[in-house]
Formats: C-alpha cells, structure tokens, sequence
C-alpha cells in the first residue's frame, strides 16, 4: 500500500499537473506502442558496441582503435539526460518527442554514411543525446497510470527499454554481420522515425508551464535535498546498477581469457541473459503495487548479495555463472522498478526527479566499470566481484544511515 506521504505528494502532483487534451488510443494499445518505442530508442545507444570489428575492418584500423567510439554514446546519453529529460516538466511532450526523433533519425542516418571514425563519433553522440525519449515516456505513464497499477505501467515501459538493449547487442551484431554496419545504423534510423513520430501522434497535447525552459535541470540539487525518498531510490539504485555494471562489463574479460577461452561471439551470448528483464519486470511491477517499493528494494538487495559469491565462483564454474547472470538481471530489473517507481511520485516535478534518478544510477554504473577493470587487472576476476560487494553495501548502507 502506498504510504501517506506518497499519496499526498501525488495527489499535489495532480494539482499541479499541466491540462491535457487530445484523444489517445485503448490503454493497452498506447502502452504498447510506448514500451515499443522505448525498446527501439533505447537500442541506439549501444549499436555501436557490438559491430566495433566490422567498423574497423571498413575503416582500416585495430578494433580497439575504434573502442572509445562505444563510450562516446554513453556520454552522449548522460549529456542529453541532463538537458532533455527534465523538460518533460515544462515542455509538450508532443512536440519535444516528434522533435527529438527527428533529430536521432537524422544523425543515425549521418552516422551510416559516416566516412571516418571521427565523423562517426559525432553523429552517434548527437543521436544518442537525442534518444532519450523513454526517459520522457516513463514520467508520463506513471502520471497517468491508476495509482493502485502505476508500478505495474511503468515496468512494462521499462521491460521495453531492456529488451531494446538486449537486441542492440545481440541482433545489431548478427545484422551487422549479415549486411553491413551502415545498414544496421541506417534502419535503426527508419525504425526510429517511424515508431517515434507515431507514438508523438497518440501522446496526449500539453499545456505549456510558465517558467524558464531549462528550469529543470536548474533546480536538480533543490529537488533532491526536499525529497528523502528520491535521494534514497537514487543512491540505491547506483549502488544497485554499479554492481550490476561491474560485474556485467568486466564478464567478457573472463569468458575470453585462459579460463574459459570463449571466442568474442559466443561470450556475447551471454547478452540473452538480459531477457529476464522482460519476465521479471512486469512481476517486479505487480510486487511493488501490492507490498510497496521499499520492501521490493530490499528483496533485490538481497538476492544481489547472493549473486556476488554466485559470480565468485563462476570464475571457475560455468553452471554458477549462468545462475548468477539471471539473478543478478532480476535483482537489478526489480530495483530499477521500484525505485523509479519511487522516483515519479516522490516530487510534484516528475521529469525532473526522473532525470536525478537516471543520471545517478547511470553514474553509480560509469564509476563501478571503471573501477572494476583496474581490479580485474591486478586482482582478476575475484577484484571483480569486490567492487560489485562494496557498491551493494555502499548503496544499501548511506541510505540506512540516513533513515
């Protein structure tokens, strides 16, 4: 059951809410085409990653060469998160969507016809700056979704949004092999204009807020210092993604290496893995409407705990290494889902309260990988699953801290 103070701060949210006109499809239809849209968009950003090796092949150079340009997406990602996805709160979405569709179409199509890798690296940072649009799909699901269904909505657009990165690294790849990269990039750009102006068409028109535009990302520090239960689901859910992150990342290392030798192709199978995100979404949605996100959090927490001597001992056992692979996706995809669930109800500003969570979850993530390299590299596989520990109990222990 939601607590009083989630349903007083949704029901200000109401009230503060801008006037919506327009008609739009079946319930159902629209959050279809929604986590639809959001699998494709949210494909974009890792495209790249697995056709790195025919882009050098095409370009003449060492696929680690090339390897900066993966990381370049990422930054893009986070730049057009910061700038972006808070004007959900002032801007129509309608037109922000149509707008910033066009915009990622056009640089896909760009980054095709790309002649050199810097070339390349320019036009995926802009489209992977302009792809942020789940990130405004989620805050307006959660407004409209019945407050006894909300979670159960939002995870459903979320379930979308993992399946489109499981596809990006696992079809983009075999794609990429069967006609091409420009040719991957270039009908990504076709899905993508045709899906987003479409769901641009359905979404409900907005009355516009007064204010600055950019007065979302201006007020990012104010909104988290009110709101204790937005500070806890972010820092939970980078500590969550960063270990996540630290173990996801550095997994290819140890299939490759002498332990397993996998060839690149084969451990990248392990990417199916993600699919339990679509499974697990929905039910994680369904136990946060019925128990609440706090408990659901601290569930996932604890199952993640599980997996990191799970993955400790798949450095030398491959049958521990699969069952840790879907443990940790359902601890990090039920997470994900109740604390943004947390997220959107926990301010009268949910686009921008949104984008608090994904840039800190994002950079829990980005300093987990990092470290985690720099561990494998001195301390192998076992420095791995170290950093994945420390980051579960950092996130779980500021915030119990601070209750």
């Amino acid at each position: 059951m939601p607590s009083a103070t989630t349903t007083t701060t949704t029901s200000r949210r109401a009230s503060a809410a801008p006037v919506r006109q327009g008609r739009t499809p079946a319930p159902g239809l629209f959050l279809t085409l929604l986590a639809v849209c959001s699998a494709v968009t949210a494909a974009n950003i890792y495209l790249a990653a697995p056709l790195l090796s025919l882009m050098a092949r095409d370009f003449g150079s060492a696929p680690s060469a090339l390897a900066w340009i993966a990381s370049v997406a990422q930054l893009g990602y986070a730049v057009g998160l910061l700038f972006f996805a808070p004007l959900g709160d002032s801007a129509n979405r309608r037109r922000l969507v149509a707008g910033l569709t066009v915009v990622t179409a056009l640089s896909l199509t760009a980054s095709a016809a790309a002649p050199g890798a810097a070339a390349l690296a320019v036009a995926m940072f802009v489209a992977s700056a302009a792809t942020v649009i789940p990130q405004l799909l989620v805050p307006l699901v959660a407004e409209r979704a019945p407050a006894d269904r909300r979670a159960r909505h939002v995870a459903a657009v979320i379930a979308g949004l993992f399946i489109g990165i499981v596809a990006a690294r696992v079809l983009g790849g075999i794609a990429g092999q069967a006609f091409g990269w420009r040719w991957v990039f270039a009908g990504a750009a076709l899905l993508t204009l045709v899906l987003g102006l479409a769901t641009a068409v359905v979404l409900p028109s907005q009355q516009r807020r007064e204010g600055p535009l950019f007065a979302g990302l201006a007020a990012l520090p104010s909104v988290l210092r009110r709101s204790p239960d937005l500070w806890r689901a972010c820092v939970r859910q980078a500590g969550m993604f960063g270990a996540w992150s630290a173990l996801w990342t550095s997994l290819a290392l140890l299939l490759t290496g002498p332990v397993y030798g996998l060839s690149t192709a084969t451990a990248g199978l392990f990417g199916l893995f993600g699919l339990t995100a679509s499974a697990v979404a929905p039910l994680a949605g369904g136990l946060v409407d019925r128990f609440g996100a706090a408990r659901v959090v601290r569930s996932a927490y604890l199952l993640a705990a599980v997996t990191v001597p799970l993955f400790w001992l798949g450095g030398h056992a491959l049958g521990a290494l699969f069952a840790a692979a879907i443990l940790i996706h359902a601890a990090l995809v039920a997470s994900h889902v109740a604390n943004q669930t947390l997220a959107l109800t926990a301010t009268s500003t949910p686009a921008t309260a949104n984008t608090a969570y994904v840039v800190a979850g994002f950079t829990g993530g980005a300093a987990a990988s990092a470290l985690a390299g720099t561990a494998f590299s001195h301390f192998g596989w076992g420095g791995v699953c170290a950093v994945a520990g420390l980051w579960l109990v950092l996130g779980w222990g500021v915030t119990w801290s601070r209750r």
